[in-house]
Protein backbone atom coordinates (compact mmCIF):
# COMPACT_ATOMS: atom_id res chain seq x y z
CA UNK A 1 0.00 0.00 0.00
CA UNK A 2 1.52 3.63 -1.03
CA UNK A 3 0.68 6.43 1.78
CA UNK A 4 0.05 9.81 0.21
CA UNK A 5 -0.18 12.24 3.42
CA UNK A 6 -0.91 15.96 2.30
CA UNK A 7 0.50 19.07 4.11
CA UNK A 8 0.76 22.46 4.15
CA UNK A 9 -0.59 25.53 5.62
CA UNK A 10 -4.59 25.55 6.70
CA UNK A 11 -6.82 26.48 3.76
CA UNK A 12 -4.09 25.93 0.98
CA UNK A 13 -6.38 23.29 -0.84
CA UNK A 14 -5.19 19.80 0.78
CA UNK A 15 -8.42 18.44 1.45
CA UNK A 16 -9.66 19.50 -2.66
CA UNK A 17 -6.80 18.02 -3.64
CA UNK A 18 -7.01 14.08 -1.62
CA UNK A 19 -10.59 14.15 -2.76
CA UNK A 20 -9.07 14.18 -6.71
CA UNK A 21 -6.81 11.08 -6.48
CA UNK A 22 -9.87 9.33 -6.22
CA UNK A 23 -8.26 6.83 -3.41
CA UNK A 24 -9.83 6.15 0.17
CA UNK A 25 -8.81 9.01 2.02
CA UNK A 26 -8.82 9.77 6.11
CA UNK A 27 -9.60 12.97 6.73
CA UNK A 28 -9.08 14.14 10.06
CA UNK A 29 -10.45 17.27 10.01
CA UNK A 30 -13.98 15.52 9.21
CA UNK A 31 -13.24 13.12 11.56
CA UNK A 32 -13.10 15.29 14.72
CA UNK A 33 -16.11 16.96 13.68
CA UNK A 34 -17.87 14.04 13.72
CA UNK A 35 -16.52 12.94 16.98
CA UNK A 36 -17.86 16.49 18.18
CA UNK A 37 -21.37 15.50 16.92
CA UNK A 38 -21.86 11.95 18.16
CA UNK A 39 -19.23 11.22 20.70
CA UNK A 40 -20.52 11.56 24.22
CA UNK A 41 -17.65 9.91 26.22
CA UNK A 42 -15.89 12.86 24.79
CA UNK A 43 -18.07 15.61 25.29
CA UNK A 44 -18.08 14.82 29.00
CA UNK A 45 -14.57 14.51 29.43
CA UNK A 46 -14.50 18.05 27.57
CA UNK A 47 -17.39 19.21 30.20
CA UNK A 48 -15.97 18.64 32.97
CA UNK A 49 -12.84 20.23 32.74
CA UNK A 50 -14.79 22.86 30.47
CA UNK A 51 -17.56 23.03 32.62
CA UNK A 52 -18.21 26.89 31.89
CA UNK A 53 -18.36 26.45 28.27
CA UNK A 54 -20.16 23.49 27.25
CA UNK A 55 -23.65 22.94 27.67
CA UNK A 56 -25.51 19.90 26.21
CA UNK A 57 -24.83 17.02 23.66
CA UNK A 58 -23.66 17.10 20.96
CA UNK A 59 -21.02 19.50 21.10
CA UNK A 60 -21.92 23.56 19.67
CA UNK A 61 -19.26 24.33 17.27
CA UNK A 62 -19.63 28.14 18.80
CA UNK A 63 -19.24 26.56 22.21
CA UNK A 64 -16.13 25.20 20.96
CA UNK A 65 -15.38 28.32 18.97
CA UNK A 66 -15.34 29.75 22.64
CA UNK A 67 -13.43 28.38 24.60
CA UNK A 68 -10.32 27.58 22.40
CA UNK A 69 -10.24 31.80 22.26
CA UNK A 70 -10.78 31.91 25.66
CA UNK A 71 -7.78 30.33 27.51
CA UNK A 72 -4.07 29.83 26.20
CA UNK A 73 -3.97 26.34 26.56
CA UNK A 74 -7.55 25.27 26.14
CA UNK A 75 -6.85 24.18 22.30
CA UNK A 76 -4.17 21.97 23.27
CA UNK A 77 -5.90 20.01 26.17
CA UNK A 78 -8.84 19.59 23.74
CA UNK A 79 -6.60 18.04 21.13
CA UNK A 80 -5.28 15.88 24.05
CA UNK A 81 -8.71 14.11 24.60
CA UNK A 82 -9.85 13.67 21.07
CA UNK A 83 -6.51 12.97 19.34
CA UNK A 84 -5.83 9.37 20.84
CA UNK A 85 -9.30 8.49 19.59
CA UNK A 86 -8.26 10.17 16.03
CA UNK A 87 -5.93 7.95 16.12
CA UNK A 88 -7.74 4.87 16.67
CA UNK A 89 -10.19 5.85 13.68
CA UNK A 90 -6.90 5.91 11.39
CA UNK A 91 -5.68 2.73 12.86
CA UNK A 92 -9.50 1.42 11.92
CA UNK A 93 -8.94 3.17 7.93
CA UNK A 94 -5.55 2.02 7.76
CA UNK A 95 -6.70 -1.94 8.60
CA UNK A 96 -10.11 -1.47 6.56
CA UNK A 97 -7.94 -0.56 3.39
CA UNK A 98 -5.10 -2.00 3.90
CA UNK A 99 -5.51 -4.04 0.51
CA UNK A 100 -6.03 -1.34 -1.45
CA UNK A 101 -2.97 0.33 -3.94
CA UNK A 102 -3.01 3.45 -2.55
CA UNK A 103 -4.45 5.70 0.52
CA UNK A 104 -4.68 9.24 1.16
CA UNK A 105 -3.99 10.78 4.54
CA UNK A 106 -5.25 14.33 4.84
CA UNK A 107 -3.76 15.44 8.37
CA UNK A 108 -3.15 18.64 9.65
CA UNK A 109 -1.02 17.35 12.16
CA UNK A 110 0.54 14.50 10.43
CA UNK A 111 4.15 15.38 11.19
CA UNK A 112 3.68 16.79 14.62
CA UNK A 113 1.84 13.72 15.78
CA UNK A 114 4.81 11.81 14.62
CA UNK A 115 2.31 9.45 12.04
CA UNK A 116 4.87 9.56 9.43
CA UNK A 117 6.68 6.36 8.10
CA UNK A 118 9.45 6.18 6.26
CA UNK A 119 7.67 5.04 2.73
CA UNK A 120 5.43 7.56 2.91
CA UNK A 121 4.67 9.88 -0.26
CA UNK A 122 4.22 13.13 1.76
CA UNK A 123 3.23 15.80 -0.86
CA UNK A 124 3.31 19.69 0.32
CA UNK A 125 0.56 21.60 -0.87
CA UNK A 126 1.63 25.28 -1.34
CA UNK A 127 -0.38 28.35 -2.18
CA UNK A 128 0.09 31.82 -2.26
CA UNK A 129 -0.77 33.65 0.90
CA UNK A 130 -4.02 35.75 -0.90
CA UNK A 131 -5.53 33.60 -2.24
CA UNK A 132 -5.30 30.93 0.57
CA UNK A 133 -6.88 33.99 3.12
CA UNK A 134 -9.32 34.83 -0.07
CA UNK A 135 -10.09 31.39 0.61
CA UNK A 136 -10.99 31.27 4.27
CA UNK A 137 -12.61 34.42 4.20
CA UNK A 138 -15.45 32.48 2.33
CA UNK A 139 -15.97 29.59 4.82
CA UNK A 140 -18.79 29.98 7.09
CA UNK A 141 -17.31 30.21 10.28
CA UNK A 142 -14.10 31.82 9.37
CA UNK A 143 -12.50 33.10 12.67
CA UNK A 144 -9.19 34.53 11.70
CA UNK A 145 -7.73 34.41 15.95
CA UNK A 146 -8.65 30.62 15.18
CA UNK A 147 -6.65 29.66 12.57
CA UNK A 148 -3.81 31.45 14.35
CA UNK A 149 -4.35 29.12 17.81
CA UNK A 150 -4.42 26.24 15.25
CA UNK A 151 -1.10 27.57 13.25
CA UNK A 152 0.37 27.25 16.56
CA UNK A 153 -0.24 24.04 17.12
CA UNK A 154 2.01 23.22 13.86
CA UNK A 155 5.72 23.39 12.78
CA UNK A 156 6.56 26.37 11.10
CA UNK A 157 5.56 25.32 7.00
CA UNK A 158 9.45 25.87 6.24
CA UNK A 159 10.10 22.71 8.42
CA UNK A 160 7.17 20.62 6.48
CA UNK A 161 8.49 21.54 3.01
CA UNK A 162 12.10 20.47 3.70
CA UNK A 163 9.79 17.32 5.12
CA UNK A 164 9.09 16.07 1.34
CA UNK A 165 10.40 16.10 -2.18
CA UNK A 166 6.80 16.76 -3.48
CA UNK A 167 5.57 20.30 -3.62
CA UNK A 168 2.18 20.74 -5.25
CA UNK A 169 1.64 24.32 -6.17
CA UNK A 170 -1.87 25.11 -5.96
CA UNK A 171 -3.46 28.33 -7.99
CA UNK A 172 -7.11 26.85 -6.88
CA UNK A 173 -7.77 25.75 -10.38
CA UNK A 174 -9.53 22.27 -10.96
CA UNK A 175 -7.55 21.60 -13.99
CA UNK A 176 -4.06 22.02 -12.67
CA UNK A 177 -5.05 19.82 -9.48
CA UNK A 178 -6.65 17.44 -11.24
CA UNK A 179 -3.68 17.28 -13.38
CA UNK A 180 -1.37 17.18 -10.13
CA UNK A 181 -3.32 13.99 -9.52
CA UNK A 182 -3.47 12.35 -12.23
CA UNK A 183 0.69 12.69 -12.76
CA UNK A 184 1.37 11.82 -9.17
CA UNK A 185 -0.77 8.57 -9.61
CA UNK A 186 0.36 7.37 -12.38
CA UNK A 187 4.11 7.92 -11.62
CA UNK A 188 3.53 5.95 -7.80
CA UNK A 189 2.17 2.92 -9.90
CA UNK A 190 4.74 2.56 -12.32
Amino acid sequence: MIRIALIGEIGSGKSYLGKLFGYPIFNADLEVSKIYRKDKKIFLKLKKKFNNYFFSFPLKKRELIKCILDGKNNLKYITNIVHPLIRKKLNYFLKKNKKKKIIILDIPLYLENKLDKKNDIIIFVEAKKKDIIKRLEKRKNYNKYLVNKFKKLQLPLEKKRMKTKYIFKNNFKKKSAKIYAEYMIKNLLK
